[in-house]
């Protein structure tokens, strides 16, 4: 196929806003469009070439899959290479039994399975993964075992007959993104049944450019349709975020912007030139390598430091991202793409010792449970770092807006209930708290919660899973339930500056709205949060009801393990002067106390158990009480029993 300048410029606009989103820059906020990007130049790119080889009847597909081997592996592999004694010197057990069993996976290209599983691509853990970005090309891989043997078996049927069928898994595929991006985004994220539409468009523009006697559009049509590309993908780098439903209707804007830009723009045209322009095709010829390297690099400096990477240096290390895809491009990427210096049968044989290498070294990473011993902690801390056992019966549940069995009951069965604890993931880790003061005081509860749910009325979650787990309503639902049980008293608790401030810098930050369609902005997050604040408190005390805020436990500035990880360096010092500041502690939560006390809302202090004058522990020398940044672990929410108790016993 003849060369073309534009697709290298595209390349650039794909790869540059996903390197910039994973450094946390929130202009970028949609940054990971840039993969929809490379699965359109990606089904454009296959289809040609395997259409142009079956019209020569021509089309082998052991060659087919030597040039994916060629193009795919050798970077892939190296970069892998190189992550290993990263991963040895400083990722902690768990991590490093993830990372083991990630390297397994990417090797098997099934990564984008494995990480639908472990966790979503927006969370803050997934930052954390050094192959977390390998999903693409496991979805990539995966249609590309299918597509080239359909083309070929189809071939006979004709084009007509072959694009009807494609036009059926199309229409099934964005169907089943539209649906899952609101019913289970993880799976809509990282499947290849809700991706396939993506590459299936730029299929669809292979079969058009290489149809014989195509309609020729008139320049000025091209230009404007070109353009048009460029100004889609652009709107959704900059518009969307983490809270837009991806990959349903939302995702035409960044494929249908590149399909746009490969059908219309070509050196002839203003677009093309402006596309195809000598710094974006730069950045394209190691845009693959630079999407190998870049998670990597921001994974690793986020293990390595127990604070947020600073600013500067995600640029620097965006920086090196590009300087490193440059030195592998040419001297990994390159050599293996030439025939007279490396054979098929050395590809081919390479390809499968290079796979049972890493699956065995993912395997045996795995297996030693991610080698402990390469970190001097007690066994107590790691046995410590865990929460209530009663996650899957009191929390998240699907549908706990509308279904039957929506809240589990802390304490006495029998007893009419006495109290509520309601609110998001910081409220299940004092669970067992309060189930524990409640057996003991022959009193019954009843507790409710989801991820992400300020507990406020009013309040809309800006959140991907709303349709399965729906605040606002949720918050309806329980007002109606203490009002019609008459439930003399109401805990809300939950991660408060996660609405209004998200971490320490600013990241991890989820919107709230008082319109189910509101602005994805900081400032409306807060004007919300004190919206819900005051109609909350005073709905509750027109029926009688005694609110008590619970207020955020202090948010360390890394996973626990990771404190006590380079507490173990320094054996004569106390954990405590690796956790979190108290002044940093304050500062984070002073606009939410700031807010709770202006409008006289009863909060239940508790400072003094989890801080001392300078630092908010960890946890002590043997036991964690936190289960991983935020959230306590079973032992620290013990720590809350003495308070609840006498809280419970002067009422």
């Amino acid at each position: 196929m003849d060369y073309r300048r534009e697709i290298d410029g595209l390349r650039a606009l794909a790869v540059l806003p996903v390197i910039l989103f994973h450094a946390g820059f929130e202009m970028f906020s949609g940054g990971f469009v840039g993969v929809d990007v490379f699965f359109v130049i990606s089904g454009y790119l296959i289809t040609t070439i395997i259409l142009s080889e079956l019209e020569q009847d021509k089309f082998s597909i052991v060659t087919f899959y030597e040039r994916r081997a060629r193009r795919i592996l050798p970077a892939l592999f190296f970069v892998m290479l190189v992550c290993i004694p990263f991963a040895w010197l400083w990722l902690l057990p768990s991590d490093m039994k993830d990372f083991s069993q990630s390297l397994l996976a990417v090797s098997l290209f099934a990564s984008n399975i494995l990480f639908w599983h472990e966790s979503g691509y927006f969370e803050a853990a997934a930052e954390l993964k050094p192959l977390l970005h390998t999903w693409s090309l496991a979805v990539e891989e995966q249609y590309y075992v299918l597509f080239p043997l359909f083309l070929m078996l189809c071939w006979p049927l004709g084009r007509r007959s072959i694009l009807t069928l494609l036009s059926a898994v199309f229409v099934a595929s964005f169907a089943l993104a539209q649906w899952a991006s609101l019913a289970d985004p993880s799976a809509a994220f990282f499947i290849l049944p809700t991706r396939g539409w993506e590459l299936l468009i730029g299929s669809f523009a292979a079969f058009y450019l290489s149809k014989d006697g195509r309609k020729e559009f008139k320049k000025k049509a091209g230009e404007i349709a070109g353009w048009l590309g460029v100004a889609l993908i652009f709107y959704a780098v900059f518009a969307y975020s983490e809270a837009t439903p991806f990959p349903g209707v939302y995702a035409l804007a960044p494929t249908v912007g590149t399909v746009l830009i490969i059908l219309f723009a070509t050196q002839q045209t203003t677009v093309g030139r402006f596309v195809g322009n000598r710094a974006f095709v730069s950045v394209g010829l190691i845009s693959y390598s630079a999407y190998l390297w870049h998670q990597p690099l921001f994974a690793f400096a986020k293990h390595r430091s127990l604070e947020e990477p600073s600013e500067a240096l995600l640029v620097a290390l965006s920086i090196f991202a590009l300087v490193f895809a440059y030195l592998s491009w040419r001297f990994v990427e390159a050599p293996f793409r030439k025939r007279e210096v490396f054979t098929r049968t050395q590809i081919f044989y390479g390809a499968l010792l290079g796979t049972l290498f890493f699956a065995c070294v993912g395997f045996a990473g795995h297996s030693y449970d991610g080698v402990r011993e390469r970190f001097s902690i007690p066994t107590s801390v790691y046995d410590s770092v865990k929460r209530t056992n009663r996650l899957d019966e009191c929390f998240g549940k699907a549908g706990i807006h509308q279904i039957k069995d929506w809240y589990c009951t802390l304490g006495l069965e029998s007893k009419p209930k006495d109290f509520v604890v309601f609110g998001d993931s910081h409220a299940l880790s004092v669970l067992p708290a309060y189930d524990n003061v409640a057996k003991e005081l022959d009193i019954s509860g009843a507790f409710i919660g989801t991820s992400g749910c300020t507990p406020f009325l009013g309040i809309h979650a800006l959140r991907s899973d709303q349709a399965s787990n729906n605040c606002y309503e949720l918050n309806q639902r329980v007002y109606r339930y203490v009002k019609d049980q008459k439930i003399p008293l109401v805990f809300l608790v939950a991660r408060w500056t996660y609405y209004t401030d998200g971490g320490y810098r600013g990241n991890n930050f989820s919107y709230i709205s008082t319109s189910k369609d509101g602005v994805r902005s900081k400032d409306e997050s807060r004007l919300a949060f004190e919206d819900g604040l005051v109609k909350t408190l005073k709905s509750y005390s027109d029926l009688g009801v005694t609110v008590v805020i619970v207020p955020q436990v202090p948010q360390q500035i890394s996973h626990p393990l990771n404190i006590y990880a380079r507490s173990s360096r320094f054996p004569d010092r106390d954990v405590a002067i690796f956790s979190v500041s108290k002044t940093e502690h304050i500062s984070l939560q002073s606009y939410v106390r700031v807010l709770f006390e202006r409008n006289s809302a009863s909060i239940l202090e508790f400072e003094g158990i989890f801080c001392n004058d300078l630092y908010c522990p960890v946890g002590d020398n043997i036991t964690s009480y936190y289960f991983d940044a935020d959230h306590l672990s079973v032992e620290g929410s013990r720590k809350f029993e003495p308070l609840f108790r006498a809280f419970f016993m002067k009422r």
